[in-house]
């Protein structure tokens, strides 16, 4: 579905918006869209050079920021608050957002979103010592590398366990190197940003914490401290998944999400936009 016709016209369904991780595009939410749109307006777009949007130039750099800001924007144009969707990096985005415009956001629901800044506020040592493992090897950080087969071997690797960039396909490999850059560029500004659990407290919205069994440490970390901060929060461990979750365990994340948003207050009411948060 077009990205204008997707978006609609506020009152005739639920806006769904759906925020894929880094390195994916939308596609990655093949299923879920199959079975939300017989209810709500789906609306699943590709981040900044992912997908079917130009690359991400090399040499320019990136913020985190600048995605947020788009996504802003199309929840705006939706004219009425949205369900909030996201994974791992789009997970982030999806907290960024609804920190920002909390009364913009019907639900909200995240797997395994990289918001590290809460284990720096928290100077958690599980969680700090986890992301010290991808830290060591100076490639991580490395600027004229990074985004590279190499990178991608370091970065794969630690989420996915030794050996798992290696054993995607060529053509995964090479999906994953067509955005390599736009992906470090990623990487690098969520490593940096440092907001604390509390800055997230104002979110009202029911919001899903989903986390894998088998995640990193850090990952399940952050959703063990920000499940519990926000006050309509709810932390649901899904068994036997790693951070591809959504992928690898689609049914069961797809039906947690949908019953998720069929629970959470369909209508608004009056609800009026509030005026952004300063990040």
């Amino acid at each position: 579905m077009a990205l204008n016709e997707a978006l609609g016209k506020p009152g005739r369904r639920p806006p769904v918006v759906l925020l894929h991780s880094s390195g994916m595009s939308s596609r990655q939410w093949g299923r879920l869209v199959e079975m939300l749109e017989r209810t709500h307006r789906v609306i699943a777009p590709d981040l900044l050079g992912s997908g079917a949007n130009p690359p991400w130039p090399d040499e320019k750099l990136f913020d985190l920021s600048e995605d947020v800001d788009v996504i802003e924007a199309l929840v705006e144009r939706l004219g009425e608050p949205a369900h909030v969707v996201g994974h791992s990096y789009g997970g982030l985005l999806a907290l960024k957002l609804a920190r920002r415009n909390p009364s913009r956001i019907r639900s909200l629901t995240v797997y395994d979103p990289v918001a590290f800044g809460v284990l720096h506020a928290a100077k958690d040592e599980e969680g700090l010592a986890d992301l010290a493992r991808a830290g060591r090897n100076p490639l991580f950080t490395d600027f004229a590398r990074g985004g590279s087969d190499p990178w991608f071997e370091v970065f794969v690797d630690y989420w996915n366990g030794p050996g798992a960039w290696r054993g995607l396909t060529e053509a995964g490999r090479e999906s994953f190197l067509r955005v390599g850059r736009k992906v470090f560029f990623e990487v690098w500004s969520l490593m940096h940003d440092r907001t604390p659990a509390s800055a997230y407290a104002g979110i009202g919205a029911p919001t899903l914490f989903l986390g894998g069994e088998t995640s990193p440490p850090a990952a399940q970390r952050v959703v063990a401290l920000l499940g519990p901060t926000l006050p309509r929060g709810r932390v649901v461990t899904v068994p036997g998944a790693g951070h591809m979750g959504p992928l690898t365990h689609a049914a069961f994340v797809n039906d947690a999400i949908a019953a998720h948003i069929a629970n959470a207050p369909q209508d608004p009411g009056n609800m009026s936009f509030a005026a952004p948060a300063a990040e």
